[in-house]
């Protein structure tokens, strides 16, 4: 049961999506309005999340956000953590129950990569060396529900206000902030430093210049506008799955959080669906690459030698349920 403890002051970033769809708008005026009435609770309403430029007026304002954020959005949470992260709001994970009880016990999914495995050196993360602010973000995602109440809920229950504590309060005119901002649709990758450990597999993959190093030698996203729209191959040779596209219509891609690399073999097999090939990984990515070196007019590579080397390494994992399963399904010749 919720307690009657004072909330805590916090902005609510409402993101808006992509689209003009009269649901969608519905859903995040309604949450706003809503949140607008919580004692301690400040809103903003921003364009999309991913679409937001680098030194844009929604930027800004979220930039100059000292305390700890709750966001909804039409992305994936993990996906919304790092888009921010990029744009220098870096922030602590906070728990989301929104949503969770869509996942089996089982697949329940960590906030991170799997921990290394007694056979497996340790391996720092760019955040193990790096750790972000001492302040909380709890990302929701907006696709999880229709209903806002469901949305106010969740903010109470983060914010510890209880259900009885806001039924007899006014409606506050003033604490909504909505930035009016042109935004273009974007695509580029977004790296999920919890995972990351700066292997720099993706700049030597990429070959759009996307990729490059900060002042202490760590990977970033340099050149994002001169990612190739569509192409996530780079996400696919990425080690640690630390690369997200949060517009990509793979789940797995787009930031939902797996085990591993369960959610890239779901999305690669397509189980009923997969490609005759029954190419890996690597070779759709190196397929994907040269698909966009000859838009470009230059000419394909295909898997040079560092993929070859990444390819081997995958192939002496030793298989996992899923794994098995497909290949149970390939022997049943569907």
């Amino acid at each position: 049961m919720i307690s009657a403890a004072k909330p805590t002051t916090c902005t609510l970033v409402v993101s808006k999506g992509q689209s003009r769809n009269p649901a969608k708008r519905g859903l995040e005026s309604a949450i706003a309005q809503a949140a607008g009435q919580l004692d301690g609770v400040e809103v903003i309403m921003v364009p999309h999340l991913y679409d937001l430029p680098k030194g844009g007026e929604s930027l800004e304002l979220l930039q100059k956000i000292e305390g700890d954020l709750i966001v909804c959005s039409w992305i994936f949470s993990r996906a919304a953590h790092w888009v921010l992260d990029r744009n220098g709001i870096g922030v602590a994970t906070g728990e989301v129950e929104l949503g969770a009880d869509d996942l089996d016990e089982e697949e329940a999914p960590s906030a991170t990569a799997e921990p290394a495995s007694e056979e497996q050196e340790p391996v720092d993360r760019v955040t193990d060396l790096y750790p972000r602010p001492d302040r909380t973000i709890h990302c929701l995602d907006l696709k999880v529900s229709e209903s806002a109440d469901d949305f106010i809920g969740e903010i109470k229950r983060i914010l510890n206000i209880a259900e009885e504590a806001d039924r007899s309060l006014p409606i506050v005119g003033g604490k909504i902030v909505e930035v009016d901002e042109t935004t273009s649709r974007r695509w580029y990758p977004v790296i999920d430093f919890s995972r990351c450990t700066n292997c720099m597999e993706c700049i030597d993959f990429c070959l759009f210049g996307v990729y490059g190093v900060d002042g202490v030698e760590n990977i970033l996203v340099e050149q994002p506008d001169n990612c190739r729209k569509g192409c996530p191959a780079c996400s696919r040779v990425c080690p640690e799955n630390a690369i997200i596209f949060p517009q990509h219509k793979a789940p797995a891609i787009a930031g939902a959080v797996t085990e591993g690399d369960e959610g890239f073999k779901i999305d690669l097999s397509q189980l009923f669906g997969a490609p005759t090939d029954k190419s890996d990984p690597i070779a759709t990515a190196a397929r994907e690459r040269d698909e966009q070196l000859l838009l470009t007019g230059r000419e394909a590579v295909g898997i040079d030698d560092n993929l070859k080397k990444r390819q081997a390494a995958l192939n002496e994992k030793p298989k996992d349920n899923l794994d098995r399963l497909i290949d149970s399904l390939d022997e049943l010749d569907l």
